[in-house]
């Protein structure tokens, strides 16, 4: 053997993780054998998110980088379509602890106070490196989220909100598309010119289509105006910006026509990969909007109209952040700028 022999037990660590798992029941001499199931469930759950931290940490230098290599394209690629497996099947463990009714829940549940599901300062790290700002969180109290994390966990939390995430990796990426502009080709003109059109031809059928009353008419090319004037904004950098500004856009402009004419122009080969990973990443915001809102059903269940053992509001606290912890949502609102793939201008890259 080319190394000293491991015995698998000892590889895993199997004896420190399972003498783990210490029922709160236990010490106060009322044992509940449900426990053992909650426990092992938000273990699961933590083992989890500790790959989902290694793959986005993993991911975040290679996007940093001034020139990212074709090869590593593939990498980030791969292992973003990783993470989003991984996060396809956080859902899973709910169905089984979902096994425990909430009679069986109540046997424990009162020695688990003040602890929660918030306090887990792993999954904070995957908002935090994922791009989650601290304007967009739901409040659960006035203090920071972070003040609920134990020491060093909190400091080390704080000092990943100071670096790059993995949405700026992103952005800075897609701000260097070099396709937008060419000698023979400018995207931000063409393409404009090419949605415009569309929606003049819509506005056209509207007029002239003898089954729409008058009134109908009128809603109807009054949409699509207020949808023509929004184009207008959305192609002009300096507008756009101001829209930013308010919190309407995430994106930088130049990063938002990249991936606009990314989702465009995807079958060319070049631009399949990119295409891939824009499309992964908003797989995995719905993927974890999925979970926090099954989460959120899940303590409807167990808890009805109780406050959670952290304090929160419970059910409405947690739908309120599957509602509003999104974090790629430009790239979900890009649809709403998409057009037959017949009536695209050409493009040669």
């Amino acid at each position: 053997m080319k190394y000293e022999p491991v015995h698998y037990h000892d590889y895993l660590g199997l004896d420190k993780l399972l003498n783990s798992q210490k029922r709160r029941s236990e010490e106060f001499g009322k044992p509940a054998h449900e426990e053992w199931l909650f426990i092992s469930v938000h273990q699961v759950y933590e083992v989890w998110f500790f790959q989902i931290l290694k793959e986005i940490q993993s991911l975040v230098p290679l996007f940093n980088q001034p020139v990212i290599p074709e090869r590593d394209m593939g990498t980030i690629d791969h292992r973003i379509n990783r993470i989003l497996t991984i996060c396809k099947n956080l859902t899973s463990p709910l169905d089984i602890l979902e096994t425990m009714t909430p009679h069986e829940f109540l046997d424990f549940r009162d020695y688990l106070y003040p602890a929660s599901g918030f306090q887990s300062a792993q999954f904070r790290m995957i908002e935090v490196l994922l791009g989650l700002k601290m304007e967009n969180r739901v409040k659960l109290t006035e203090s920071p989220f972070y003040d609920h994390l134990k020491e060093p966990l909190r400091s080390e939390l704080i000092d990943l909100m100071k670096g790059s995430t993995l949405f700026d990796g992103l952005e800075n990426w897609l701000s260097r598309t070099p396709f937008l502009k060419t000698a023979k080709f400018d995207f931000n003109a063409e393409y404009k010119t090419a949605l415009i059109n569309v929606y003049k031809e819509d506005l056209e059928v509207i007029k002239t289509n003898p089954r729409l009353t008058d009134a109908d008419k009128e809603r109807s090319s009054k949409n699509i105006q207020s949808f023509m004037d929004q184009i207008d904004i959305v192609f002009n950098e300096e507008k756009y910006n101001e829209l930013k500004a308010q919190g309407q856009f995430r994106f930088g402009f130049k990063a938002f026509q990249a991936a606009l004419f990314i989702s465009l122009y995807r079958n060319e080969p070049i631009l399949q990969v990119p295409f891939s990973i824009l499309n992964s990443l908003m797989d995995i915001d719905e993927a974890l909007t999925t979970w926090r809102y099954r989460h959120a059903l899940m303590a409807h269940r167990m808890l009805g109209r109780k406050i959670g053992t952290g304090g929160s509001s419970g059910t409405d606290y947690l739908k309120d952040t599957a509602e509003k912890h999104k974090i790629y949502t430009d790239l979900f609102n890009m649809s709403s700028y998409l057009i037959p793939r017949s009536k695209l201008p050409p493009c040669t890259i």
